[in-house]
């Protein structure tokens, strides 16, 4: 190569790790794959930044696209190499969504479906490897922010707050030290509402103070 030509740049694709909590259990959206390498095999929604986008624009288009939703957790996670075997850059960002409010695209081709966090199938482009760090981060992140609040309604049972943290750790929490501890931080607030669910008496609602990113 000549001094004087420039070295073609990386191609830089962004992939969203898309997690949810539905029946108790963590889940994460998945594309399967219609066009080859892969075909037919399963990865993270994602792609190509179109002309002049930037990442974080591109995983706001891409969460769009495969849920339906803005306006949730977005954050940007890590810049994996080679997942492609192409030297290429894979901007990653991990999203939580609400179950409820997702609508997943409906198309021909490149389904999405959420699958449980326990029951990955094998992914393409190494794509296992940016789920795994997107749950350590995750999990990491409940210790010290508010970053549950996109997984659930404007109103909640602390029940269901504990309910979406155990399926995000994988693991049983202790009910009254798991209530002591949450109220101790502060980030949720009663609404002077109750909720009657079955035949037990009406439990109290809660609400996050703010639906944004906040740490503590």
């Amino acid at each position: 190569m000549s001094a004087g030509r420039a070295k073609p740049e990386r191609p830089v694709a962004v992939l969203v790790v898309i997690f949810t909590v539905d029946d108790n259990q963590l889940h994460v959206l998945l594309v399967r794959r219609s066009a080859q390498p892969f075909k037919d095999a399963w990865s993270l929604p994602g792609g190509f930044m179109a002309p002049a986008e930037s990442p974080d624009d591109a995983a706001v288009r891409k969460l769009a696209e495969e849920t339906g939703v803005a306006d949730v957790f977005l954050e940007q996670l890590y810049t994996f190499s080679d997942l492609d075997g192409r030297t290429s850059l894979a901007v990653a960002y991990f999203a939580l969504v609400d179950s409820r409010q997702a609508l997943l695209a409906r198309r021909s081709e490149w389904l999405p479906k959420w699958f449980s966090v326990a029951g990955v199938p094998p992914l393409a482009f190494r794509n296992e490897e940016v789920v795994d760090y997107a749950l350590r981060r995750l999990r990491a992140k409940l210790d010290y922010s508010n970053v549950a609040y996109s997984l659930l309604p404007e109103e909640f049972r602390l029940s269901d707050l504990q309910v979406t943290y155990e399926a995000i750790l994988g693991r049983s929490l202790d009910k009254r030290n798991f209530r002591k501890r949450v109220l101790s931080l502060g980030f949720i607030e009663p609404t002077g509402r109750t909720s009657s669910a079955g035949r037990h008496r009406p439990a109290q609602l809660y609400r996050f103070r703010e639906r944004r990113p906040v740490v503590f």
